[in-house]
């Protein structure tokens, strides 16, 4: 049976929203994403992923710091240009990734009543990578949100939430959109800098 609340379709709306302008590579994603984020805080507090609710948490500081980068570039771009993840960012990223995730199990497992906390932990520390990776405008970001959307509709099934896994099906189209959008542009700039 799906059980909907306002609260989970707003955050529906404001997701959706969010990451089709994200693909478009849009600055609002931003805000409207702050916005999203508020609503999941309080759905994900009542389904008791708190990593989940954490993560939002977070979000909101990322989403801030990726505003501002991404309205005030570094000085010799116009804008922030999407570019490729390198091999030292990804060898941080893994290593980091993977103790938080491990951490953040050992914390759900302890201090919280989560039923899912590996899961909870794996992609609370997915998701973080993704968004670092989106306010540096890594194109690689997009594979790492497509790899948590895949674990992510599975658990909200499992978990109720049927509105919000519909949404992260609609999120893992996006992303596929969005990683097709970015590397059209990233291959783009590549040939007009060999023209140069």
């Amino acid at each position: 049976m799906w059980h909907t609340d306002v609260v989970e379709v707003l955050g529906f709306i404001t997701g959706a929203l969010c990451v089709w302008l994200l693909a478009k590579q849009n600055i609002w994603n931003w805000p409207i994403g702050i916005a999203n984020n508020v609503f999941y805080v309080v759905v994900f507090l009542r389904s008791g992923l708190f990593g989940d609710a954490g993560l939002q948490v977070v979000y909101i500081v990322l989403a801030v710091y990726g505003w501002w980068t991404w309205a005030f570039p570094h000085r010799t771009h116009s804008e922030l240009p999407v570019a490729r993840t390198s091999a030292r960012q990804w060898i941080w990223l893994v290593l980091i990734t993977a103790a938080s995730a491990l951490i953040l199990r050992a914390f759900l497992s302890t201090y919280t009543p989560s039923t899912v906390p590996a899961w909870d932990g794996i992609t609370t520390a997915l998701s973080l990578a993704a968004t670092w990776g989106q306010c540096k405008k890594l194109v690689e970001s997009w594979w790492i949100w497509i790899a948590v959307d895949l674990i992510y509709v599975p658990l909200y099934i499992y978990k109720g939430l049927n509105v919000t896994a519909v949404l992260y099906f609609i999120f893992m189209l996006l992303c596929v959109a969005g990683l097709r959008a970015w590397n059209r542009e990233l291959n783009a700039s590549g040939r007009k800098q060999s023209n140069s």
